[in-house]
């Protein structure tokens, strides 16, 4: 089931439960789009038991605060009349206590993902947004200053596809920042009871559109960085809750930026941009922006997606280009039997709805345990000053990681 703008297919393959699974080349940079059958019973029989993430690895307690940010000095992209706007999961180490637990997706944003893919008599949106995390709402921090991780999603796709990837870092003490961009997913809540959709889903066409998504988002991570790190506390007093001291928290000094698909060229141009952030990730994403890899000034990137669209070979990938311009540490990884949504949640989830994707030939639980691994691997080398062997090179255990340029200088 696709959702079809102009000419930009937009999908969310593991959770199309109707009669297809569809992938998107147009944002992902691979070949023709693939379709393979699924079955609904064994969905339906999963989905009926409750499902939950992954358990966070790490040795924290998990604590998760929702923010609404918006930026007096900039105008929407999308919408001109309006301020830009984000909501934004702060995940972050908690001291160990009973609470709420935190929330996936609300149910409406459930009910617009499903809908937008003809899936809204396959699975309740009520399955969606109750899939269970291990965070707890508003729980306390715990004490100390940590690294920070920005993450940002695919496009039209909301951060909660990245939430087990936030919850494990912040149990390994990080503060995590997931970040949706206003009007570039299919659906996110707004305070006031507004539910914003993707507009920008109808006017991003050509890779030139592409660039300028990198671009915004660049400026949106920025912002939120101003506001994590300050002591003005971006937590909406108006609610009534009390404040969460996550600038004392953060060490500014310790910054870094993840994304997946086109979050992974903002990851980049957020660096070239802001010198404020160390490390960054892109996970299977082209870059788009001309001149991509240049301006980081010795920091480290690490580039990590299928073998079939990044590959060193791969065609319409801009890997190579931005890989010769990165002037500091650098790592290429591919995945063998990934597909583009390997390094986000759907795939775990898919498996505990009792779906398998042809097109994707490592398990979920596998897909998961692969993109925490080398993620975390590289926040704790460059914001931890941790080396992590797994960064040096193939190793038996995880034989589906291949590192094609590692005797390359860096």
């Amino acid at each position: 089931m696709n959702l079809r703008h102009g000419a930009t297919a937009f999908t969310l393959p593991v959770l199309s439960l109707a009669l297809t699974l569809t992938f998107a080349p147009a944002l992902m940079g691979t070949g023709a789009a693939e379709t393979a059958p699924v079955s609904l019973s064994s969905a339906r029989n999963a989905a009926e038991a409750g499902i939950e993430l992954p358990l966070p690895a790490g040795p924290y307690a998990v604590g998760t605060r929702t923010l609404h940010m918006s930026d007096q000095r900039r105008r929407d992209p999308w919408v001109p009349a309006a301020n830009r706007e984000l909501m934004v999961s702060v995940h972050y180490p908690a001291r160990a206590e009973r609470g709420t637990p935190a929330g996936y997706m609300t149910r409406e944003e459930a009910r617009l993902l499903l809908e937008a893919r003809g899936l809204a008599g396959a699975v309740s949106a009520e399955t969606v947004s109750g899939v269970r995390t291990h965070a707890l709402a508003d729980a306390r921090p715990a004490h100390g200053r940590y690294p920070m991780v920005l993450l940002s999603p695919g496009f039209s796709m909301p951060r909660s596809t990245l939430t087990t990837l936030a919850n494990d870092l912040a149990s390994r003490g990080y503060v995590v920042a997931a970040v949706d961009h206003a009007y570039e997913s299919v659906g996110t809540a707004f305070p006031g009871g507004r539910l914003l959709t993707c507009r920008a889903c109808e006017r991003v066409v050509t890779d030139e559109d592409r660039a300028r998504v990198a671009v915004g988002r660049a400026q949106d991570l920025s912002f939120v960085i101003d506001r994590l790190t300050t002591p003005r506390e971006p937590s909406g007093a108006a609610d009534g809750r009390r404040s969460l001291p996550f600038s004392r928290m953060i060490d500014p000094r310790r910054i870094g930026v993840a994304g997946h698909s086109i979050g992974g060229a903002a990851a980049a141009e957020v660096m070239r941009r802001d010198a404020r952030v160390r490390a960054g990730v892109n996970l299977d994403g082209n870059f788009f922006t001309p001149l991509a890899g240049a301006g980081l000034k010795g920091r480290p990137f690490m580039m990590m997606g299928t073998s079939a669209a990044h590959g060193p070979a791969a065609a319409g990938s801009d890997w190579r280009g931005a890989w010769t311009r990165m002037d500091g540490w650098k790592r290429w990884l591919t995945v063998t039997g990934a597909e583009h949504f390997t390094f986000t949640d759907l795939p775990v989830l898919a498996d505990r709805l009792g779906l398998s994707d042809p097109a994707a030939a490592i398990s979920g639980e596998r897909s998961w345990q692969l993109t925490r691994d080398y993620t975390t691997a590289f926040f704790d080398t460059h914001l931890r000053d941790t080396a992590r062997q797994l960064l040096d090179g193939p190793t038996a255990g995880r034989p589906e990681v291949g590192f094609p340029l590692i005797g390359q200088p860096v």
